[in-house]
Order: structure tokens, then sequence, then C-alpha cells
């Protein structure tokens, strides 16, 4: 990683973290456990990649970073979501996140739930609320979070996971689980950034912010799958081997390692031509690289 995109993702990462501070204040006592189990998977670190991807998409297009942020808070709360449920024990029955417990072995089950609830509600919330864009485009925002994080989205591809771990996929299928579950976030977040700039969905630059994170998205996943396989529990923060252990089909069905990172290095390759014409693109250009050889 670069000097560049090391401060540019911590200078992001704390901007995000202090507007999600924010957004998940509270002191009625009441309501401490389930805050306090929210705050603890959002404010738990991670690499705030989505964010980042609003916040520089919306600076490559000449927004400004006030106006990215309500967006960007919101799509790592959708995210955060997705994590909690995706640990608990009727999903990927998982005790380990970010080198920490999960939220349900802390909280237990029912908080965990419920957190997960209330994240994926105050993320809508939050970009419907976003007082620097329009109205117009804080409800397109809204639309293209719900239809990221919904059924033709990440709970898609999680219902078409939770299908894989008992009945073998073809290739298109996993493409296609990926493409919903991991990728409809990583889209949204790239669009969420040229919505911030008040680029309208006909603009060839929304286009090109498309295939960059179609790419990396699909890229993202083949470089799990291998960490999965080869990486280190204790720089993955998680457990490796979940994916074998529970029978789920992966890219590593389908080609040797060595083949998988060539395709991830193509993916990244074709990201990169896409917003490569663009003048200020040189960080998201190399995050690319940065998700590529990433360890964790």
């Amino acid at each position: 990683m670069t000097e560049q995109l090391r401060a540019a993702l911590k200078e992001n990462a704390q901007l995000v973290e202090d507007t999600l501070t924010e957004v998940l204040a509270g002191d009625d006592p009441d309501f401490n456990r389930i805050l306090e189990s929210a705050r603890y998977s959002v404010l738990g670190g991670g690499k705030r990649i989505r964010p980042f991807l609003v916040i520089e998409f919306c600076r490559l297009f000449g927004g400004s970073v006030e106006s990215a942020l309500p967006f960007a808070a919101a799509i790592e709360l959708m995210h955060c979501f997705s994590l909690i449920h995706d640990d608990l024990p009727c999903m990927d029955d998982d005790n380990l996140r970010r080198g920490k417990p999960t939220n349900h072995v802390v909280y237990g089950e029912a908080i965990a739930l419920l957190a997960g609830d209330a994240l994926a509600i105050r993320s809508l919330g939050v970009a419907a609320g976003n007082p620097y864009v329009s109205p117009q485009i804080a409800l397109e925002a809204v639309k293209l979070l719900d239809r990221a994080s919904g059924i033709d989205g990440m709970i898609g591809g999680q219902v078409m996971d939770l299908w894989g771990e008992e009945n073998p996929l073809e290739m298109e299928q996993l493409r296609k689980l990926h493409a919903h579950k991991t990728g409809a976030l990583i889209n949204a977040a790239a669009q969420l950034g040229c919505l911030a700039a008040g680029l309208p969905e006909s603009d060839e630059r929304r286009r090109a912010a498309a295939v960059y994170a179609s790419n990396i998205g699909l890229a993202f996943q083949i470089v799990d799958d291998i960490l999965d396989c080869v990486g280190s529990e204790a720089l993955l923060g998680k457990p490796i081997g979940s994916d074998a252990e529970q029978g789920k089909t992966t890219f590593l069905h389908f080609m040797s390692v060595d083949a998988a990172k060539q395709r991830a290095a193509e993916l990244t390759e074709e990201a990169k031509r896409a917003i490569a014409p663009y003048s200020g693109s040189e960080t998201l250009l190399e995050l690319a690289d940065y998700l590529l050889d990433r360890q964790s």
C-alpha cells in the first residue's frame, strides 16, 4: 500500500467513524443494551472500503466530502447489519469477526438480531436525511440502498449462499450469488458517491463507476475465497477454512489458487481501465491494487 492510499484510508475512516458515532448517539437507559450492541459492531474497526468508495467517487467527480459523508455512513450501517446477521448461528455461525467475538457471542442472539435490524433501518434514515443534497437525490440514494441490500441485492445473494451450502452451484450461479451478496453494496457505494456529486443516472461517469465497482467486487470475493483457503487467521481476524466446513461452493472449486489469483488480477485491470481516463482517479486506482494484494 502506498503512503498516499494509507493516508487517504485513515483520513476517510476517521471522518466516517465520527459520523457513525453521531448517528448512533443516544442515552436512554432502557435502550442502552441495543445501542451498545450496535456500536460494538459498527465502531469496531474494519477497512471501511464501502464508505471510502462513496467519498472518493464523490471527490473524483467534483462533489464535496460533506455531501458524501451521510451516504458513506449509511452504507457502512447497512454493511454492518449484514455482518451481524451473517455471523448468527442460523446463518454462518461464526464466533470471530474483525479479531473480536461476534455480536451474538457478546450480546446474545436476540439482541444481535435486533441490532442488525436497527442498523438496516437507521441506514435508510441517514441516507434520507442527508442535508447536503437535494431531496430528490436523497430519495434516489434510499432507493439505491433498498435495491442493493434487499431481495434483488445482498439478501437475495445470501439466500443463494444458504442454498449453496446444501447444493452444488454452477460457475454462473456462483458469480450471480457474489454479484448480489458482496458486489451489490460495493456497486451501491460507487453510485452513492456519484449521486453525492450530483451526477444523473445517464452520465457516462456513472457507467464507468459501475464497471469499476463490479470488477473490484468480483475480484474482492475471489481474493476472499483464496484467503479462506490459504490465509492467516491472525491477519484475517476470523477463522479460515469456514467455507469448506460449511460445504460452500467457492471459486476454488472451479480453478486453482494460481488461476484464481490471475483472474482477480485481470478483473482488477478491467476496473482500473474504466476510471483511469478521469483526472484524479489515482487513489481509486491504488485502492484496486490494494484490494487485490490484501492479506486480510
